[in-house]
């Protein structure tokens, strides 16, 4: 039997890089992916100090104060585009942009022209949010990133740039995934609770 299609297939089939990861979470998929879509990824302080880390190594221009918002709230404002929304299951996003710069713009790519965009000296890179139920309080929550460049120039910068970002950009998946669990798993307990006494 074959397996379904990834949501990124459709956006990028052969990628250049594929980061999956994957966890089981004691919660409901509704309330996992709405704990995944507000979680603010530099409440985590290693996160944080690997922003701060790169911002430092590339010498960006310092981030501005931020406010606590969600990771899609966050990384929309930067520039990413939705381009594909499936409330309580599914989110993808993506941009084109040069990542070896200092200071990264994002820019957005509507869904429709994605997989052809091809401008020259880009990388095209989505990112999923995926939350499958595998029973009414279980679910596996999924992050997948792809990334490609749009042409020669382009993927020999970018592979010199992921032999050391890499490390940096797994770490904080690696960090968001537990703290995902905990969160939903916490406000599961919560509810199950405010249930029973009710």
């Amino acid at each position: 039997m074959n397996a379904a299609p990834a949501p990124l297939d459709r956006f990028i089939p052969q990628p250049d890089v594929r980061e999956r990861f994957e966890i089981v979470i004691a919660a409901p998929a509704d309330l996992v992916m709405q704990t995944a879509v507000d979680f603010d990824m530099q409440s985590l302080p290693l996160v944080k100090a690997i922003f701060r880390l790169r911002e430092k190594f590339m010498r960006a221009t310092p981030a501005v104060p931020r406010k606590p918002q969600g990771i899609v709230a966050e990384t929309r404002s930067l520039g990413w585009g939705l381009l594909v929304e499936r409330p309580g299951r599914l989110i993808v996003c993506g941009a084109t942009c040069q990542p070896w710069l200092a200071d990264v713009t994002f820019t957005p790519i509507a869904p429709e022209r994605f997989a052809s965009y091809a401008e020259p000296d880009q990388v095209k890179i989505a990112w999923t949010l995926e939350a499958e139920p595998l029973g009414p309080a279980t679910t596996r929550f999924v992050q997948e990133t792809r990334a490609i460049a749009t042409d020669a120039s382009a993927r020999a910068k970018f592979r010199r740039y992921w032999r050391w970002a890499r490390f940096g950009i797994v770490a904080i998946r690696l960090l968001l995934l537990p703290a995902v669990r905990r969160t939903a798993q916490r406000r599961w307990a919560a509810m199950q609770r405010a249930a029973g006494s009710g």
